[in-house]
């Protein structure tokens, strides 16, 4: 039998060609895709939207409509399907205060939504220490310890992604708490993500619920770590952090970025490669001293699409690049899985949700006064002090409450001004007791003062009606309010005076670095202050938008 050389030949050629795209295959960098979230904070339901800067006139800005697990869960789905290597994770404040449909359960819908959609990793934030360690222990591992388990639908199985804790720890035995990172590996090459919650969370949670653990510097940590991941073959290094920076620019660039993150970044060792950042409720998509770092505003109206290439044979991050993606609800399907999630959860919700508990006359807003009064602190503030006048009540005299524990805007939705339930529930999504408890005139002058003392940012009080005074920001920290100024129903406060005052028990127990309240004496519990909104709202009549000028800032 004769065989043909062009045969021997052609087999000779096709068998080096398939033999060089092989070689050529292996050579070329591994593709891995990162999608990314933070500070979902329990929004099965789009929040509303996004604002950002007008395409047609950047010079003003248009509102997005976006957010929320039916939409995120299609979009993860599509970018997953658009990639042969891809991983789903997550910078952290997945839950905590969030609207009612999810806290009312003790944030379930939101783990079971989050675990249905494919997340694998996310760090810890400040907001799942909320409730304290043992509920957070709860969310991973399941059980229906909680007040509020398992209340709806069927015992709490725990999340299927895994919650990652590198720089918390437990006080007696030096272990965190959850593990610090979790190796990936992606055509025998490894990413280790590592997770982090921001080291200043004891001043921004309930002192209490963070007894016997201790939260240690982030770039320190992670430095720490990259010896012992070198020792198991990991160059590439992910860091998923819950702390982030205020960016100057739109939700997908960086023209200038300050805050934390920026000092954390540069302090990280040259090995980290990617920072997947949150807690700022910003967008951004930075690079920073040679570090690719990104983060996705808010309750689910932002997806980070993070582009890795890794080299085969070095197996480090040889390029990064990203995209926020919003989730626009008006271009992105509802995810069928999460559509039942949600829709059996309002079974039992909705009637709660949909309750009718008063009115207003215009939308009630966290917009700040260049002094940092919201009309909405005021009627909240008003309403705690309402809830506390009487004798048997303590007989409070004035009511202050922090600016983080106003979530959300109590907007105008309806002609005749109705406001529901779950939306006064939005804006104040916490559970906290109110508290009444008594200081000095001088302690309410250092109360005053706390506003600006070891803050990463002023956190301008809500006050009373009955509560005045005036700061000036050219005076140094620590005297910038005039105790001559502050006045209780308008008269002048006496230093050695003593006055019944009412907060909620997250201030009462020294939260947000308000120690004052820690030295307060006689503390009388009240009612939750959801319920002192409901109260005030539903015997107040309509609501109008308060004059304002309770908090004067001098020229």
């Amino acid at each position: 039998m004769k065989i043909s050389t062009s045969l021997v030949l052609g087999g000779f050629a096709a068998a080096l060609a398939s033999s060089t795209a092989a070689l050529a295959a292996d050579v070329a960098p591994l593709e891995v895709k990162l999608l990314a979230i933070n500070d979902f904070h329990g929004n099965l339901k789009s929040p509303g939207g996004i604002k950002i800067k007008d395409p047609a006139d950047p010079s003003k800005t248009v509102s997005i409509p976006a957010g929320g697990s039916e939409a995120m869960a299609t979009l993860v789905k599509q970018k997953r399907t658009e990639a042969k290597n891809s991983v789903f994770v997550a910078a952290g404040d997945l839950v905590g205060a969030s609207p009612l449909l999810s806290a009312l359960f003790a944030d379930e819908p939101t783990i079971e939504s989050l675990s249905l959609m494919g997340l694998e990793v996310s760090a810890v934030g400040n907001h799942e220490f909320d409730k304290g360690v043992d509920e957070l222990l709860r969310k991973q591992n399941g059980g229906c310890s909680s007040d509020k388990a398992c209340l709806a639908l069927h015992p709490f199985t725990g999340a299927k992604f895994h919650y990652l804790a590198a720089s918390t720890t437990y006080k007696d035995s030096g272990k965190t708490i959850f593990p610090a990172y979790e190796i990936k590996t992606f055509e025998d090459i490894p990413i280790a993500f590592v997770g982090l919650a921001l080291k200043g969370t004891p001043d921004i949670v309930l002192p209490s619920g963070v007894a016997g653990v201790e939260f240690h510097d982030e770039a320190a940590t992670v430095n720490a770590l990259l010896p012992e991941l070198k020792a198991k073959g990991v160059e590439a290094v992910v860091v998923l952090i819950h702390e982030g920076g205020f960016p100057t620019g739109d939700y997908d660039e960086c023209p200038g970025i300050s805050g934390p993150i920026v000092d954390i970044v540069k302090k990280l060792d040259p090995a980290v490669k990617v920072v997947i950042s949150g807690h700022t409720h910003k967008a951004y998509n930075c690079a920073l001293d040679g570090k690719l770092v990104t983060s996705g505003d808010k309750f689910g109206t932002i997806v980070t699409d993070i582009d890795l290439k890794i080299d085969r044979a070095s197996k480090q991050i040889v390029e990064a690049k990203a995209h926020n993606v919003i989730v626009r609800t008006d271009a992105y399907a509802k995810d069928a899985e999460q559509t039942a999630l949600i829709s059996a959860y309002e079974k039992v919700a909705g009637p709660l949700i949909e309750r009718p508990v008063g009115k207003i006359a215009a939308d009630l807003t966290r917009a700040e006064s260049p002094a940092g009064e919201m009309a909405l602190g005021d009627v909240i503030a008003d309403a705690q002090l309402a809830a506390t006048t009487a004798a048997d009540k303590g007989a409070a005299v004035i009511a202050v409450t922090n600016p983080g524990g106003i979530r959300t805007d109590l907007p105008k939705k309806r002609e005749d001004g109705t406001v529901t339930y779950g939306e006064i529930f939005a804006s104040q999504p916490f559970g906290n007791n109110l508290v009444t408890v008594t200081l000095t005139g001088e302690q309410l002058d250092l109360m005053l003062e706390q506003q600006w003392i070891d803050q990463p940012k002023p956190r301008i009080l809500q006050v009373s009606k009955s509560f005045t005074y005036t700061w000036d920001e050219k005076k140094p920290v620590g005297e910038r309010v005039d105790i001559a100024s502050i006045k209780v129903d308008g008269k002048p406060i006496d230093p050695k005076g003593e006055y019944r005052i009412t907060v909620n028990n997250f201030l009462a127990d020294g939260g947000d670095g308000f120690k004052v309240f820690r030295k307060a004496r006689n503390p009388l519990p009240g009612i939750f202050d959801v319920d002192a909104l409901e109260a005030y709202l539903g015997s107040a009549g309509t609501v109008v938008v308060p004059a304002g000028g309770r908090i004067v800032k001098a020229p």
